[in-house]
């Protein structure tokens, strides 16, 4: 069998099943070791055998609901390559922006700084701090997760990426305030799913709950972390977290609970959805749509 043959049969399998039709060029250039130019040009070249064995387990796998990120053991985000496996969750693109928008606010709001100090709470992969690390070097960056297995996967990320990140393994901000440690910018991606909604069975049935699932209203870990995070703060400092695109009004009343004499903005994703909060902590002259 041709390598032309077999994506081809995979595709009309995949349409079949109602499957995603691109994953079998997705797992024979992982299996092959090509890019999609080399594939191209040696389509109608046979498959070897070992290629096939292992080609047809993984493709097996995808058909049984594991997603294609941990059957290739790595996912890209912000063009670095992260392993990831079932003890992290897998990086997604609505994250990006808030990274982006992390580094936009560290040359606005920290652009005499020699050194900003910042966290990541509930790290999972590290992709965050890590890419936040390589992005901004006056950024001096720390993580934490509750997770032993996750940081082992986000200290090998760090390692293999040549990152340099301080760990530490604990239950939310309690590392941090065991150590005495301040910081001039906070940042967290805490699960945020109420814990009754319906959600892709891909989702559940293989990424992490502790890291998707956030109580009753999806609420839970931003109220525990608003609860203690000025122990953790410097006199002036940003906060910054991913949300649900439909928990602004939710929000707004934890913040006026906890953050009720400072500034906050609810920035859009790329698809005008509220997915992004930054909170400004003790900081003037703060432009917002509040």
């Amino acid at each position: 069998m041709t390598i032309r043959e077999l994506i081809h049969s995979s595709e009309l399998l995949m349409d079949e099943k109602q499957k995603d039709s691109n994953v079998p060029k997705v797992l024979f250039y992982h299996v092959s070791n090509m890019e999609p130019h080399e594939l191209y040009l040696k389509m109608d070249e046979e498959v070897d055998r070992d290629t096939l064995e292992i080609y047809n387990n993984y493709l097996d796998r995808y058909l049984k609901g594991e997603p294609v990120q941990y059957i290739k053991g790595k996912e890209y985000f912000f063009a670095y390559e992260f392993k990831v496996n079932e003890d992290v969750l897998i990086p997604r693109y609505e994250t990006e922006e808030l990274v982006e928008n992390i580094l936009y606010h560290v040359d606005d709001y920290f652009k005499d700084y020699k050194t900003v100090k910042l966290c990541d709470v509930g790290t999972g992969s590290g992709a965050i701090a890590i890419t936040l690390a390589l992005e901004e070097e006056k950024l001096d960056v720390y993580a934490t997760d509750i997770s032993e297995k996750a940081l082992a996967v986000a200290k090998e990320n760090a390692k293999d990426l040549n990152a340099h990140i301080t760990f530490y393994q604990g239950d939310m901000l309690q590392p941090l305030i065991d150590h005495h440690l301040k910081f001039d910018f906070f940042v967290s991606n805490p699960p945020y799913i109420p814990v009754h909604q319906d959600i892709d069975p891909v989702v559940k049935n293989n990424e992490p709950h502790v890291a998707l699932f956030g109580g009753e209203d999806g609420l839970y870990f931003y109220r525990k972390i608003f609860e203690r995070v000025k122990e953790v703060l410097n006199d002036k400092a940003i906060l910054a977290f991913e949300m649900g695109f439909d928990q602004k009004e939710l929000m707004e009343e934890a913040l006026d609970y906890y953050f009720k004499d400072s500034r906050y903005q609810f920035i859009k994703d790329i698809n005008g959805k509220n997915r992004m909060l930054f909170i400004y902590y003790n900081i003037e002259h703060v432009h917002t749509d509040r």
